[in-house]
């Protein structure tokens, strides 16, 4: 399904979602990596965001990198912005049992950190974009 540029909003919303998810720490019974995928989803769908409000139709792809290198060269990329590359581990090796060891608390932390801050940043920058 092709991305429109008239979706920013909805992308933004999902990505809002994701965060909350992210965020929610409901119980024993919800592993850190389940919480990391919601982390990764919300950083994925702000850059795509920003790539839908810069007018470039985002790849189906779950690599923040390769999001990033998307990006025109007037969108500034803060250091939050280029560590969250490492959130792509979380988009599918985490997921599932026996492919990956078991994600720390302080990896958790860290994951929910860097999502909050790409959400910030691509609001952010969807505003400057918007204004240009």
């Amino acid at each position: 399904m092709p991305h429109r540029p008239e979706s920013v909003g909805v992308w933004l919303r999902h990505a809002h979602g994701d965060l909350a998810l992210a965020r929610a720490r409901l119980g024993p019974q919800v592993a850190n990596e389940l919480l990391c995928f919601h982390a990764q989803q919300a950083a994925e769908k702000t850059i795509k965001a920003v790539l839908i409000a810069c007018g470039i139709e985002p790849p189906r792809t779950h690599s923040i990198t390769a999001l990033i290198d998307l990006l025109p060269p007037n969108i500034p990329r803060p250091d939050d912005l280029m560590a969250a590359r490492t959130l792509t581990s979380f988009a599918a090796v985490t997921r599932y049992p026996g492919q990956a060891g078991p994600v720390s608390e302080e990896d958790y932390r860290e994951a929910v950190r860097l999502a909050e801050a790409v959400v910030a940043w691509a609001e952010e920058a969807i505003g400057s974009e918007r204004e240009t």
